[in-house]
């Protein structure tokens, strides 16, 4: 399906305070990832994966962490990830949204 209207996307709730919309291809994944657990004390415990990210800050403001550095980010605002390399957030505002891209598609993402 080439379009996904927001009323007929299932939203997954991961936690009481993290929701997220995916839509894939192939070879490239969008996720959707609302958070409403901010501002936050300390950030997300760092992860990483083998696959390349680039995201887009589309509401809220946020500390994203990378390697060893913190980069303060606003609504607008984009930032990459190469592939295995440790990254979090931290939310700084209530409410951030995030516009996710994967490549390749994150399978563990994918309903089984």
């Amino acid at each position: 399906m080439p379009v996904y209207f927001e009323s007929h996307t299932i939203t997954e709730k991961m936690s009481p305070v993290f929701e997220r919309r995916i839509v894939n291809l192939d070879k490239l994944m969008m996720v959707v990832c609302d958070f409403t657990n901010g501002p936050a004390s300390e950030p997300d415990k760092p992860h990483s994966h083998p696959h390349e990210q680039i995201s887009y800050v589309a509401e809220g403001e946020l500390y994203f962490f990378l390697d060893d550095e913190k980069f303060h980010l606003h609504k607008g605002d984009l930032f990459t990830v190469p592939p295995d390399v440790p990254h979090c957030i931290q939310n700084i505002s209530g409410f951030v949204r995030l516009i996710d891209c994967f490549s390749p598609v994150r399978e563990d993402f994918l309903k089984k």
